[in-house]
């Protein structure tokens, strides 16, 4: 089978490294996501899966390599003809498709909710407070927090700030939605109801989803495809059912058998 062309992709990273120092992080990393796609990484802490989110919001640079999102270049422009690295304006143009859910929420404190939801796309995008606020007021019922739209951040629990989060990066209308361990800070009690309003926008929508996470069971229920880390490199693509029932490397048992058994 031929392989696809760059628009068939709504990310694609290729030979995508990383380097902090001596220490490398991502080596000669290739992988793709379609449109729509809901695609999990697993592996050990520091096999450079969080280091793949940061720099497709640009967070972090790429070392060496290009990531391309909907067949746009996100770390390089063509100046005549040889690529060089983008500035600021154009991977901020580029970054507006990308929405990202962090663990440690990263809510304005000093704002209600509301504010939380519209003022990126009030400055970013353009919307006038009616059409931003509209559009909030239907993602906080989405989330279930139509009550809470004049509370302050400190006055949620945190499976309701994570909940605000999901609605405030939902407010940007992006095409990529990054989860990055999205419930490592939440008390057990609140994890699956978090992780089921993820599953129903995923399966709602036609967001394409690359998530972090060290729940298996998410993983395998909601996921298209499951890329297994190891020292910044993929050790396993395949699809969930096989990834946890057959897995081809020992690694990734190896790695499974670990999680699975402290989990």
């Amino acid at each position: 089978m031929s392989e696809p062309s760059t628009e068939d992709y709504m990310i694609r990273f290729e030979d995508v490294a990383k380097r902090f120092g001596d220490h490398v992080v991502l080596d000669g990393l290739n992988f793709t996501v379609a449109p729509g796609e809901f695609v999990t990484l697993i592996g050990p802490s520091g096999s450079g899966k969080t280091t793949i989110l940061r720099l497709l919001m640009t967070l972090e640079q790429v070392t060496s390599g290009t990531i391309h999102v909907d067949g746009e270049c996100l770390t390089h422009v063509r100046r005549g003809d040889r690529l060089v690295p983008a500035d600021e304006k154009h991977q901020q143009q580029v970054r507006k498709r990308i929405g990202m859910v962090f663990q440690q929420f990263n809510l304005f404190p000093n704002m209600k909710v509301l504010q939380n939801l519209t003022e990126a796309p009030i400055r970013s995008l353009g919307l006038s407070r009616a059409e931003a606020e509209a559009r909030a007021h239907e993602l906080l019922d989405l989330v279930g927090l139509s009550d809470k739209v004049h509370a302050h951040p400190t006055q949620l629990s945190g499976g309701q700030q994570q909940r605000v989060a999901i609605a405030r990066a939902l407010a940007m209308r992006p095409d990529v939605l990054l989860l990055d361990e999205v419930t490592s800070a939440l008390d057990p009690e609140l994890v699956a109801g978090v992780l089921r309003l993820l599953k129903d926008i995923a399966e709602t929508t036609e967001i394409t989803f690359l998530c972090v996470t060290h729940e298996m069971g998410f993983a395998r229920d909601v996921s298209d495809r499951v890329l297994m880390f190891d020292h910044g490199h993929i050790v396993e693509d395949a699809s969930p059912d096989k990834l946890f029932s057959e897995p081809d490397h020992e690694r990734t048992r190896e790695f499974l058998s670990a999680v699975l058994e402290r989990g």
